[in-house]
């Protein structure tokens, strides 16, 4: 064999050998990109509440009133798709009644309200323990209603509609009693600046019917109106059933063209909860590689 084709065979060989590198460096490569798979669940709880309400609406009688309050609640939550470790999104729908009597207890108010609120969060991990984690962020809130007085004849209802931005801060720390898991739960909401619906002093709502529209909508601020929401809850986790109890207070006030409004409820709430895992599609079962990012849990 002439040594011009064992120069040959020897090229060809090393070709072959950098083409098998080549081709396993690139294998590897994209072993390393598909290393993980982020799967996001959402957690949905359905929550009933009752408690105490106390309401003062000037617009309708210048009497306290006092009562029960009851509220019927979604809350849904889940991790970001775009930086899931650091980001939650959480929304809430809820539905509330209270039936309020003046002092006597001759005189009976009623109130209905209904809200939407959505927002997100920024989050970090193990705050000076693994269990403690700290969120804070922002949140926009759509919360209207009437309060209605059967007592008065000429102006019986009053409208209650105000959006609001909000800043919101949660804290979550997870225990064993015994041996059950709990995740406890604090959550506060400021609502910052927004807009809310009032009428003036003695103002009728057929007056609004006349064209008679100014000043009834209000930039809201901590000067005319201050709110806010504590939320307090603990999830007891019985395998993949999750019993929430919890505590909410709620703080609504407002001092606009001489009409001063003041509502606090405080509920107890019970209700269930569960993390619910929608697969990518294509995909039926979750792979070694997947890692599960849970919002709270």
């Amino acid at each position: 064999m002439t040594r011009h084709k064992i120069l040959q065979i020897f090229a060809i060989a090393v070709a072959l050998s950098s083409i098998k590198v080549l081709a396993d460096n690139s294998a590897s490569d994209s072993g390393d990109n598909e290393s993980v798979c982020i799967e996001r669940p959402s957690i949905s709880s359905y929550c009933a509440e009752i408690g105490s309400a106390s309401i003062l609406d000037t617009y309708l009688t210048p009497i306290r009133y006092h009562g029960i309050n009851t509220r019927l609640s979604y809350e849904g939550m889940r991790a970001m798709g775009f930086n899931p470790e650091r980001w939650i999104m959480q929304g809430v729908a809820a539905i509330e009644y209270a039936n309020v009597q003046n002092q006597p207890g001759n005189h009976t108010m009623h109130s209905l309200m209904i809200e939407g609120k959505w927002g997100m969060m920024l989050r970090r991990h193990n705050v000076f323990t693994p269990k403690l984690t700290l969120m804070i962020g922002g949140s926009t809130q759509l919360r209207g209603g009437a309060i209605y007085n059967a007592n008065n004849s000429n102006n019986p209802v009053s409208a209650k509609i105000r959006w609001s931005l909000n800043l919101s801060a949660m804290a979550t720390y997870r225990l064993r009693l015994h041996k059950l898991p709990v995740t406890l739960r604090y959550q506060a909401t400021l609502p910052v600046i927004g807009a809310f619906f009032s009428l003036d002093y003695g103002e009728a709502f057929y007056e609004l019917y006349l064209g008679n529209t100014k000043g009834i909508v209000n930039v809201g601020w901590w000067g005319n109106r201050f709110d806010m929401e504590n939320l307090v809850t603990a999830d007891l986790h019985f395998g993949k059933s999750i019993l929430r109890i919890g505590y909410r207070n709620l703080i609504e006030t407002s001092y606009v063209h001489n009409l001063n409004t003041q509502i606090f409820t405080h509920g107890f709430m019970i209700g269930v909860s569960g993390e619910w895992l929608k697969l990518t599609p294509g995909k039926k079962t979750l792979s070694e590689r997947t890692k599960i990012i849970s919002a709270m849990y």
